[in-house]
């Protein structure tokens, strides 16, 4: 099996500024407007003009500070955080994303000569969010994917030992869609088999990085109500970073 490519410096960051482009043009635009319009306003108007300009300028700045903490600087892709969950290799895996897959290859180096598959669950007529479908045109794994529907996928019942979903449950916006996700890995996991879900979270953490992106994810509370909903259960959680949380979830039999 090829070494994982290894991933430089500042991909995490710069993929997200590319996702995003748009919002981050917009808020560029508006800080810089706000910036050359100022000094030729009165000046309770050019002060209402500055304090308007000045939240989004601080999340334009403090999103490009995290996304580069948590992508690039942090341990979220060395894996080592997965040893608590699996001390040893699972006997199979699979890798569940939406069109953009960053971890396939590296979970395949953490666990060389373990049987997996990935699996692309990417619909355009759910996932409709611009970011995704720019993220998908960027062929950063080589590992090939299988194509499938996010409540239909083409395993066997109670044949899959770990499914790891690492930032690609969100895409799935509505409730409903959420839990008949996970009720289908339910229905693959093998008896004592753990799905790795990986997520930002709509907490105060994340709103002060990412300001009104923060909705672009959701809560603690709504992931657990999906879990609870899709009978699963939460088996552990941690965190990597104050950003990131991770659920180790489980059949509830």
């Amino acid at each position: 099996m090829k070494s994982a490519r290894a991933r430089t410096s500042y991909q995490g960051v710069i993929q997200i500024v590319r996702f995003n482009w748009r919002s981050y043009l917009a808020a560029a635009l508006g800080v810089g407007a706000a910036v050359i319009a100022s000094p030729f306003l009165p000046y309770p108007a050019r002060l209402m003009v500055m304090l308007c300009a000045s939240p989004p300028l601080f999340w334009l700045a403090s999103s490009v500070v995290v996304s580069h903490y948590v992508y690039d600087r942090s341990q979220l892709y060395e894996f080592k955080w997965i040893d608590e969950v699996f001390p040893l290799a699972p006997p199979n895996w699979i890798s569940i994303h939406s069109g953009f897959d960053e971890t396939s290859e590296l979970l395949a180096a953490k666990f060389p000569g373990v049987d997996f598959e990935a699996v692309d669950i990417y619909d355009p007529g759910v996932m409709t969010e611009p970011s995704i479908a720019i993220a998908r045109r960027l062929k950063w794994s080589s590992t090939h994917a299988i194509a499938a529907h996010y409540d239909a996928l083409p395993f066997a019942t109670g044949s899959i030992d770990a499914a790891f979903v690492i930032f690609s449950a969100h895409e799935l916006r509505r409730h409903n869609q959420r839990v008949r996700f996970f009720t289908e890995v339910a229905r693959i996991l093998s008896p004592g088999g753990s799905i790795i879900l990986v997520e930002h979270s709509r907490d105060l953490w994340n709103f002060l990085a990412f300001g009104p992106g923060v909705f672009h994810f959701f809560s603690e509370k709504a992931w657990r109500r999906a879990v609870l909903d899709a009978a699963l259960i939460v088996r552990t959680e941690s965190s990597i970073t104050p950003f990131v949380h991770v659920y180790s979830l489980g059949r509830t039999s």
